[in-house]
């Protein structure tokens, strides 16, 4: 039974992925947070009592901080593997102030992996994402050979983090490999996100703010599908490669949009077209063939299905958004470990 470091693992996929690690294996998992805005420890609430799950918070922008995360279990012992989640990922956020994005994802990518180099881990698994090969034309779709071109503070930080990963495999032999998935969408997403902003937005009543025209095209994959991918990747994955994830299945916004609003029974009047965001990449599509190839990974959700799943969640988990809507999820953290 192996340890396994969960950076950002209070977040949308790292949460849905510290639950597939604790239901389908048998390891035992220390998730690492930060709990800024988008961690929210109440969405692993009920796993508190299970003796292979443990909960430190740490910036890993400050060593001593990712140092003592890495000796908190009971023995001293380090983790023999990490998945590296933790990131400031919203896109608008970074368009206002691109410093955090910065230091959380180039600089703590670093620090990540200095003490990870100091501590022999066996396996480390980058998280990155899509937006790092920028825009897409009409037809074509990215490899991981695909040169990489960012167009927002948040995917130029990525793109650094991903290259920092690559130097330490090429420089010092560091075991790691980089994923990088399409959009993500199911439980737990901060109500941010396009998928649970129109949900939440259209139960309430208001508008549903849509950038420029809404043709803006993405791929789509259930967090539950990606999630196994990465699981497939840490295990079965060769180091110092790349493994891109895809759902196979584009989609413009706007059709994500009306589809929710059709699921809900409400009506497009509820639409509301806004200004085009800065550097806002046209279209995205993955090729997966490499992860379906070398590792027999497939999506198992189509996204049809998957999006009434995630709408019938979303319905019957209305406390827990309306609480990250307001504010109120983050006193649990407080009430539960007695700090701010």
């Amino acid at each position: 039974m192996s340890k396994i470091l969960v950076t950002g693992g209070a977040g949308f996929i790292g949460s849905n992925f510290v639950r597939l690690l604790l239901d389908e294996t048998d390891h035992e998992v220390i998730n690492l947070d930060a709990l800024t805005y988008a961690g929210n420890l109440e969405n692993l609430a009920d796993l508190e009592s299970n003796p292979r799950y443990s909960f430190v918070r740490a910036d890993i922008s400050l060593r001593s901080e990712v140092e003592a995360a890495f000796s908190s279990a009971p023995d001293k012992s380090s983790p023999e593997m990490v998945v590296h989640f933790a990131a400031e990922s919203h896109v608008d956020r970074s368009v206002l102030d691109a410093s955090a994005f910065v230091n959380t994802n180039v600089l703590g990518t670093q620090v990540l992996i200095d003490v990870a180099r100091a501590r022999g881990v066996e396996r480390f698994l980058h998280v990155s994402t899509d937006e790092v090969y920028g825009s897409l034309g009409a037809t074509g779709k990215f490899t991981e050979q695909t040169p990489l071109q960012p167009n927002s503070p948040y995917s130029a930080s990525k793109t650094g983090s991903d290259l920092l990963v690559r130097a330490a495999h090429h420089t010092h032999g560091f075991p790691a490999m980089i994923t990088r998935c399409s959009n993500n969408y199911g439980p737990y997403q901060f109500p941010e996100k396009l998928i649970p902003l129109m949900i939440a937005n259209a139960l309430e009543g208001q508008k549903l703010p849509v950038y420029g025209d809404g043709l803006n095209v993405r791929d789509w994959i259930y967090v539950g599908d990606h999630c196994a991918a990465l699981l497939a990747v840490l295990m079965q994955g060769k180091a110092g490669e790349v493994y891109n994830i895809g759902g196979n299945e584009e989609r413009e916004n706007i059709w994500v949009v009306k589809t929710i609003l059709e699921l809900l029974g409400k009506g497009e009047e509820l639409i509301e077209y806004v200004k085009d965001r800065p550097g806002h990449d046209r279209r995205y599509a993955i090729d997966g063939s490499k992860i379906a190839q070398e590792l027999g990974w497939k999506p198992a959700h189509d996204f049809a299905g998957g999006l009434r799943e995630t709408v019938t969640w979303y319905l019957d988990n209305k406390d827990w958004w309306q609480r990250v809507r307001s504010g109120a999820y983050r006193e649990y953290y407080k009430r539960q470990y007695g700090s701010d």
